[in-house]
């Protein structure tokens, strides 16, 4: 059978850089002062300063004081990164760059030069350079689509079903009918002719299965591997009877046993693939709560929930496995009066996070002075940090797939525990 390599999925990378292009995507200029730059692996950063020095010279002659000073000193920052680099980074680097108005909004004049340094998780090969109103995030999007493709077909004697597994996500595209008569033949019939004409309408329908297959899984999805899965020999006389395109044949990962055919069968094969997928991030994602919910519903001690609790046996190095989903939207908000050195620490969810911050800034709760300084992290940047500090492994779970709405139901961050805390010391 054919085999997929795939390199691991770093999911608190990819969660990073995910989440800082949907906030540089909702962030705009007062004008084209916004400075994106792609530089691909091969270019000699020695050419790019070069090029972004004669934009600062073009730049001088932009007539708003303003966009020209917010422009000049951009480009003069994005030089600066670049020099911190003795050579062009091993998969390229991205740089955004801008003047940006503080978190709210601010009055013209109130913004402040900001850079975003990327690595990106695929080669670059396009060099860009744009001053615009907004960023250029569409590029380093696309690179975050998983583009390994795995085809399934589900198929007995009465149904077929076709599904594409792509990324975190397993989407049914159609199912159909046979139309091949029963085993039992009619009245009348003899039993060759109809074992013949059985023979013919399975053989049609094997064609037309064939056929619609290379439509989605070559003219439409070009897949890297293809599983084919139902009830019975139906499958197996498929697949070693020549019908599939020839390109398809090579990349059959695995012939299941399954119980259904058609949609229904499509999502059983899913389930039943984990050795020929062990290597996707789906499978890889799917396994790890199933392995979470087993300690939780076995009432091990070694399945733990929710975040206040999860993070206390992180700090503790009690964790091996921590997993997030990546809609948590939840921050770590840390309050320190800079009079008496007291310290409160609070989780709070994005729409709360602003309003929240300021609450927290006017009082210390120990002694009521009001010089309070807030600092904000996402929690899982937070929970990453700690994690490398206490050897845990993190692991962001997509909350679009039902994995990922499983993991929600627990509120979504769980971890798997190295030992039962509660048997500790005895």
């Amino acid at each position: 059978m054919a085999r997929i390599e795939v390199p691991r999925h770093d999911s608190v990378k990819m969660y990073r850089i995910r989440k800082t292009l949907d906030e540089l995507s909702r962030k705009s200029g007062h004008g084209t002062e916004l400075i994106t730059v792609y530089i691909p692996k091969n270019k000699q950063l020695h050419e790019v300063i070069s090029a972004l020095r004669e934009e600062q010279g073009t730049a001088s002659n932009i007539k708003s004081d303003v966009t020209r000073t917010h422009v000049v000193d951009s480009l003069g920052k994005v030089i600066q990164r670049l020099r911190l680099h003795k050579r062009t980074p091993e998969r390229g680097l991205v740089i955004f760059c801008g003047a940006l108005p503080p978190d709210g909004g601010g009055p013209l004049g109130s913004e402040t030069v900001q850079a975003y340094e990327i690595d990106p998780p695929k080669d670059l090969r396009t060099y860009l350079y744009r001053c615009d109103d907004h960023f250029h995030v569409d590029l380093l999007k696309d690179m975050l689509k998983d583009d390994n493709l795995v085809g399934f077909l589900a198929l007995d004697s009465k149904d077929a079903g076709w599904g594409l597994l792509h990324g975190d996500r397993l989407e049914v595209l159609s199912e159909t009918g046979s139309g091949v008569a029963g085993k039992h033949r009619q009245g009348g019939q003899s039993a060759k002719r109809f074992q013949k004409l059985r023979e013919q309408e399975l053989t049609h329908y094997f064609n037309r299965v064939a056929e619609t297959t290379r439509e989605y899984f070559v003219d439409i999805y070009p897949i890297k591997g293809l599983i084919v899965s139902g009830p019975g020999p139906t499958k197996e006389e498929f697949v070693n009877g020549g019908y599939l395109e020839y390109r398809l044949q090579r990349m059959v990962l695995a012939t299941l046993d399954t119980s259904y055919a058609g949609a229904e069968g499509v999502r059983e094969a899913l389930g039943r693939a984990g050795d020929a997928l062990s290597d996707f991030r789906m499978v890889e994602e799917r396994d790890a709560v199933a392995a979470l919910f087993r300690e939780v519903n076995s009432h091990s001690g070694k399945g733990a929930y929710g975040l206040a609790e999860v993070m206390g046996l992180l700090r503790g190095s009690v964790v091996e496995t921590l997993l997030v989903t990546d809609r948590l939207d939840t921050h770590r908000a840390v309050a320190k009066c800079r009079k008496c050195g007291a310290e409160a620490e609070e989780h709070v969810r994005g729409p709360d996070l602003m309003r929240r911050r300021a609450e927290m800034a006017r009082e210390c709760g120990s002694c009521g002075s009001g010089d309070v300084g807030v600092t904000t992290q996402d929690i899982v940047d937070y929970a990453s940090l700690v994690a490398a500090k206490v050897g845990a492994r993190v692991e962001v779970v997509s909350g679009a797939a039902e994995h990922g709405a499983m993991l929600a139901s627990l509120g979504g961050v769980g971890a798997i525990l190295r030992y039962n805390p509660g048997h500790a010391g005895r």
